[in-house]
């Protein structure tokens, strides 16, 4: 665990560990206070330079991306209203700094014509070899889990084998993003496809002792850079590789593994219109079963209708900027 060592070490020990005491997760506001404190450090600053100034000056050294900044200002922001409240300062030196405009974001969206292209290169990969055929088949399963479930990365690989419920068909989910637990129904596509994973573990390694539901490598579960190391390897293959592009004022993602689980939103709120019913209604049950805290987070896949509409608007945006 990394410590604070400014002459503001105390403090913003006592702000994270009173967040922490709130719910919140540490990783969440601890590296802007960490960014925060090695500033301090190298800029031999003092209380006295504590101005607003001091803080328009780090607004600058921050990132080039508004995001970022204004992200950062908003955990010193609150840093600094705690300690208002104990006391410690008469005011908030940030209080006056406005956030900057920030960059709006449009992640890359699998189709589904391209979600089952990469399902089927994926399987390609898979080495018939002994040594690596059941490791292999893991990593496929990883992907069917992400593409089909809505996963995040980490979440399949997580999952033992006594979260994996047959009879009901289903997968309980633990620690996710937001600490909360789900179980979740699995499509049957995706049953058939565990149920053929674990029968052929069982054939090859009758003594198998790894808890987790996709085995790795000496009873540890499959990290999650081979799962992304696979996936631009097979990005590559298909011709789907493209860079993160900024336009104007936003900015057009890359694919990456969380594209397929943006993939799967997307595309189930347009298969539920499609049926003749209201996205909308659905967002409740989508979110929770996508393991959101809010379904209003849901909501922001509505933006997006589906892999085309975004090509659509990376070509309009280009040729607006042209006529500017």
């Amino acid at each position: 665990m990394k410590h604070f060592k400014s002459f503001m070490a105390e403090q913003l020990q006592q702000y994270a560990d009173y967040r922490l005491a709130l719910g919140y997760a540490q990783k969440g506001i601890k590296p802007s206070l960490l960014a925060f404190d090695r500033y301090l450090i190298a800029q031999q600053a003092t209380w006295d330079q504590l101005q607003p100034a001091f803080f328009l000056q780090l607004r600058a050294t921050i990132s080039d991306h508004p995001n970022t900044v204004n992200t950062t200002l908003s955990a010193l922001r609150s840093f600094f209203q705690f300690l208002v409240r104990q006391e410690f300062c008469e005011n908030n030196p940030l209080k006056d700094i406005p956030p900057l405009p920030e960059r709006y974001f449009v992640p890359f969206v699998f189709s589904p014509a391209q979600t089952d292209l990469l399902l089927q290169a994926v399987g390609k990969t898979i080495r018939k070899s002994e040594k690596y055929f059941l490791f292999d088949l893991a990593i496929y399963l990883a992907f069917v889990m992400l593409a089909r479930c809505g996963m995040r990365i980490n979440e399949p690989l997580r999952l033992q084998k006594q979260h994996y419920r047959c009879d009901e068909g289903s997968v309980y989910i633990q620690r996710t993003k937001f600490r909360k637990d789900r179980l979740i129904p699995l499509p049957k596509v995706v049953l058939v496809h565990i149920e053929n994973y674990l029968t052929t573990r069982r054939a090859l390694f009758p003594e198998d002792q790894n808890p987790y539901l996709l085995a790795g490598k000496r009873l540890k579960p499959i990290k999650d850079y081979h799962i992304r190391n696979r996936f631009h390897q097979v990005i590559k293959n298909i011709r789907l590789s493209q860079p993160k592009q900024v336009i104007g004022n936003i900015t057009f993602g890359k694919p990456v593994p969380h594209s397929l689980r943006h993939g799967f939103a997307i595309n189930t709120l347009n298969q539920i219109k499609a049926r003749g019913n209201c996205p909308q209604q659905a967002l409740p049950v989508l979110a929770t079963y996508m393991g959101h805290r809010k379904y209003q987070y849901t909501a922001a896949y509505l933006k997006v209708k589906d892999a085309k509409d975004i090509a659509g608007l990376i070509a309009f945006t280009k040729s607006q900027l042209d006529v500017i």
